[in-house]
């Protein structure tokens, strides 16, 4: 967390531009607080994997069938994530894999199959955009000898 705080310097920028539009209610330094903590949870491949299955099945847990997210709003993340998830590398990723997904400051990437499966992988070595280069290469390949994207 220490490292994404020290650093966040853009971060800050952003919180209070949205802030100055009232787009947020809360203190700028609890939304900043609560959101390098979430840059900084620790999860395994599989549990990453598993707390994604709710936007493949259109915003219904697998665990108990109970909607989590209604069908729109589950629609909007994937294709939020599919816009944006991967900085200014969203584009060529959405080119590569054909999944929408979001990539972490330590080189995890999380990518969905709506309907189909989700799946994460992880590895440290980010590129110059902030992206798991051997994370991108390897989905790249998945989907590619699976033959699966949404493309």
């Amino acid at each position: 967390m220490q490292s994404e705080e020290s650093a966040g310097y853009r971060n800050a920028a952003l919180v209070n531009f949205m802030k100055s539009f009232n787009n947020i209610d809360n203190d700028t330094d609890v939304v900043l607080d609560f959101y390098f903590h979430m840059c900084s949870i620790e999860m395994t491949c599989k549990e990453l994997a598993q707390t994604f299955l709710f936007l493949v099945k259109n915003g219904v847990s697998p665990h108990n069938n109970k909607a989590i997210l209604s069908l729109g709003k589950s629609k909007r993340i994937n294709a939020v994530m599919q816009l944006c998830g991967f900085y200014d590398e969203a584009g060529e990723f959405a080119f590569k894999v054909g999944l929408p997904g979001k990539s972490g400051v330590g080189g995890g990437i999380i990518a969905i199959h709506p309907n189909k499966y989700s799946i994460a992988v992880w590895s440290p070595k980010l590129n110059k955009k902030g992206n798991s280069s051997r994370g991108i290469k390897f989905l790249e390949l998945f989907t590619t000898e699976i033959q699966t994207s949404i493309f």
